[in-house]
């Protein structure tokens, strides 16, 4: 790995899930003494479910009022000629996940504080992330298969921001574990809208790449032979970030 970035492995995923939530949790706490926002750069699926269980478990009595959560992508739909978020309700919408796995958890946090892209208006998320004062931490995780981060397929830029994107077919069958309703791939949108790789460069102050299961050994291979950044393994994000980090489980450390 690139000697700025700070590879760390821990047991299981529960101890990465309990390491950064007690950070996320300080940085709130001192942000709110400051009187300013912490806002946290969040995706959907299983790898960053023991961070949001943590957080559950650890928050406790922590002032929640200006945690501020940036959701990175969700699932769109052709409405005629305009493109719609799947609904809230839908099995597969990271809008619904953020409800179910972290708000559920946090009943301190203000459901408003709860943010998602606009496949109408995408240039607003830009705007927001800004208003409200850039990205503390962005928890980063890879597809197996791709690198994919949010929806940003293989041959992502780093000038690419929030945007309608076409699914890799690749990151799609991903989302078969990730959402394990679908019954198909029939079943999976073909679109997303998703911030992007510019978005994440641009706006966070410090990202951690969080890997873990043996199954995401090939992900780690290739993230350590990039070398830098690759627009061929989105992922590789991680090297253009300010305070890069990666972390890693055992069960990783092993199969690697």
């Amino acid at each position: 790995m690139r000697a700025d970035i700070r590879a760390e492995t821990m047991a299981a995923p529960a101890d990465i899930g309990a390491a950064l939530a007690r950070e996320i949790l300080a940085g709130v706490r001192e942000s709110e003494a400051l009187g300013r926002n912490y806002v946290l750069g969040c995706p959907a699926g299983r790898t960053p479910l023991p961070v949001y269980q943590a957080l559950a478990e650890q928050a406790g009595g922590a002032p929640l009022g200006r945690l501020h959560l940036i959701m990175m992508d969700e699932f769109v739909v052709r409405d005629g000629e305009a493109w719609r978020c799947v609904p809230v309700s839908a099995h597969n919408s990271c809008l619904g996940f953020a409800r179910r796995h972290i708000l559920a958890g946090l009943p301190g946090l203000p459901p408003a504080n709860l943010h998602g892209p606009d496949p109408e208006r995408p240039e607003a998320y830009e705007a927001l992330i800004e208003r409200l004062g850039g990205i503390d931490l962005f928890l980063l995780a890879s597809g197996a298969s791709d690198g994919h981060v949010a929806f940003n397929p293989p041959g992502s830029t780093l000038d690419q921001t929030t945007r309608v994107v076409r699914l890799a077919e690749t990151t799609r069958q991903d989302n078969l574990s990730t959402f394990p309703a679908f019954r198909s791939l029939d079943e999976v949108p073909t679109h997303g809208v998703s911030i992007g790789l510019g978005t994440i460069v641009r706006h966070s102050r410090a990202a951690v790449m969080i890997l873990h299961g043996a199954h995401k050994a090939a992900a780690l291979a290739r993230l350590r032979s990039a070398g830098g950044f690759d627009p061929q393994w989105p992922a590789s994000v991680i090297y253009a970030c300010r305070r890069p980090r990666l972390v890693i489980d055992a069960a990783l450390t092993a199969a690697a």
